[in-house]
């Protein structure tokens, strides 16, 4: 036997998790008492047989099998929460609302990232529909020519397992809407919410304006495009050209420097879809040796927490992202919820000065 290698002695001694079994012989109760106090039954147990589990678990270092009460609940103590990109802050206040609406019912948030990408996401959904999740948040915004059929499917799927599902906005499916029958859905008014800030920015005299949004069929982005449109119109405002990538800051940076290299008046105005992107965007401007806002106003949407923190401060549209991440949640728990209205509020700061 080698010198390092541990005697069979030793490797019998080895310390093993404890189990349920062991939690009810140290408390001195049944196995089914026992496992009413600790895989969260419905049957009340008495409070001196509570505190008596409770103390030898805590004891013993015994942690539930999730996977074991998942089997026979017929879904585990987990929301599932898919986003399209962590870093992106927009995902982060969601996610924030989410944690806390699971932290008062004490279940566990997981995250996974779809990168927009239609296969990854249903890898995903397989996957968590194998660990019975109690529910699945569908956070990322969604392109009109996604395919559908398969996302159906898994979410069909998943729902007859028991769990339930909500999306920010429709899903690909065979609902009346086009979307997927069964989930709820957290509606943010993106178009609106951009409606109102092309009027504002015509009420400040601004009167041509550039788009910069994702690739075309992006619901959210298509949304807030045609909405700020819309109401930059109806100022006298015309959206001149609108230059396309996707959600990073990264993107709205080469979209503004294309713009750029294209010719960009003094007195213009940028829209950047989402605020990571019209960031992007302003510090373009900056590397063109062109001054935000007193030469080219930006303007955003969402109001991360990045947007009051640069200068000039970026004008937005405010959404209660975190309120929406707990409304997802509630939509999840709730058998009789109801969406509350998430309002929309246009915050001018002086990345858009007005036109004197």
């Amino acid at each position: 036997m080698n010198p390092g290698s541990p005697s069979p002695r030793a490797a019998s001694a080895a310390p093993h998790a404890a189990t349920l079994q062991d939690v009810a012989r140290e408390a001195g109760v049944s196995l089914a008492t026992a496992s009413r106090v600790l895989n969260g039954s419905e049957r009340k147990v008495a409070g001196a047989f509570r505190e008596r589990v409770e103390r030898a678990a805590e004891a013993l270092g015994y942690t539930p099998n999730v996977s074991a009460q998942a089997t026979a609940r017929g879904h585990s103590p987990v929301i599932a929460l898919l986003v399209a990109d962590i870093a992106d802050p927009y995902f982060g206040q969601i996610a924030a609302g989410v944690a806390r609406g699971a932290d008062e019912y004490g279940l566990v948030v997981t995250i996974s990232i779809t990168e927009r990408d239609p296969e990854r996401e249903n890898r995903i959904l397989r996957a968590l529909r194998g660990q019975r999740p109690q529910g699945l948040i569908l956070a990322a915004s969604r392109s009109d020519d996604a395919e559908g059929g398969s996302v159906s499917a898994e979410l069909e799927a998943f729902e007859r397992y028991g769990g339930r599902v909500v999306a920010f906005g429709d899903l690909p499916g065979d609902g009346d809407d086009g979307g997927y029958a069964g989930a709820r859905t957290v509606v943010i008014d993106n178009a609106g919410g951009a409606e109102e800030l092309g009027r504002r920015m015509a009420a400040l005299g601004y009167r041509s304006a550039i788009g910069i949004g994702a690739a075309e069929g992006v619901r959210t982005s298509d949304d807030r495009l045609t909405g700020f449109a819309r109401g930059f119109a109806s100022g006298g405002g015309t959206m001149d050209r609108i230059h396309r990538g996707d959600f990073r800051r990264e993107s709205g940076a080469e979209a503004m420097a294309t713009a750029l290299d294209e010719g960009v008046e003094p007195g213009t105005l940028v829209f950047g879809m989402s605020d990571v992107v019209a960031l992007g965007a302003m510090s373009a401007i900056r590397a063109a040796g062109r001054a935000v806002g007193s030469d080219i106003a930006v303007c955003g949407f969402d109001d991360v927490s990045a947007s009051g923190d640069v200068t000039p401060a970026l004008t937005t549209v405010r959404v209660p992202l975190n309120e929406a991440g707990y409304q997802a949640f509630r939509a999840i728990v709730d058998d009789g919820w109801t969406q509350a209205p998430l309002p929309v509020e246009v915050v001018v700061r002086g990345s858009t000065p007005g036109l004197a």
